[in-house]
């Protein structure tokens, strides 16, 4: 018996049975990150952009980074540390900028975990089922073009689950 008919059976079963069972969010992998990262590029070449983009796994470590031709060498840095931004504090880097200005209540927090906190927009958690299970950070163009990026990142992810 394959082991999705396997499956498939289980689940039968169970909701049969009404019994209520916790689904487990997916597990972000190699391709998943590709795929993420290709239509970002897609998007970004129609912006006429050459940008960095990273997808980072929940522990915030690397699962991908590509680099455009052309693209500025400082975005590999910016792009993963946005990544690793929005899974480390849970939010998109948009989102933190607002509260990490002058006066905000997270004012300043950019200089610390050795710099790796990114404070502009470009930098989104990606979700499955209400939990994060990476992150996705992009950098080449301005704050606002890596922003639109990034949301975009966002809403494409739940397409490819």
């Amino acid at each position: 018996m394959k082991e999705q008919n396997l499956d498939e059976i289980i689940a039968k079963v169970v909701k049969e049975a009404g019994i209520a069972v916790a689904r487990t969010p997916r597990k972000l992998t190699l391709s998943l990150a590709n795929a993420l990262i290709e239509k970002v590029q897609e998007k970004a070449k129609s912006m006429n952009m050459r940008v960095v983009t990273a997808v980072v796994d929940a522990g915030g470590n690397p699962i991908a980074v590509q680099c455009m031709d052309d693209a500025y060498i400082a975005s590999y840095d910016i792009a993963l540390n946005k990544a690793f931004t929005s899974v480390s504090l849970k939010m998109s880097t948009k989102t933190l900028a607002s509260l990490a200005g002058p006066g905000g209540s997270l004012y300043g927090i950019q200089h610390t975990n050795n710099g790796r906190i990114v404070i502009f927009g470009g930098g989104v958690p990606l979700r499955d089922k209400g939990e994060i299970i990476g992150g996705f950070g992009v950098s080449g163009g301005s704050a606002k073009e890596d922003t639109e990026l990034g949301d975009y990142a966002e809403s494409i992810f739940k397409t490819l689950l």
